[in-house]
C-alpha cells in the first residue's frame, strides 16, 4: 500500500473549510472526506 497525502484546512469559522473539502472530494479521484473533531461544547441543534 502506498502512503498517501494528507490535507488539512483549519480556519476560523465560515471561511469555507467544508465547501474546500467538499468541492475537492467531488472532483478529484480517490479523495476522501474525514469527519472532524472539536473539543467544545455541542451547539443547539449539533449533534
Amino acid at each position: 500500500m502506498n502512503p498517501g497525502k494528507l490535507f488539512i484546512f483549519s480556519a476560523a469559522s465560515g471561511t469555507g473549510k467544508t465547501s474546500l473539502a467538499k468541492a475537492l472530494v467531488e472532483q478529484t479521484p480517490n479523495v476522501a472526506f474525514s469527519v472532524s473533531h472539536t473539543t467544545r461544547a455541542p451547539r443547539p441543534g449539533e449533534q
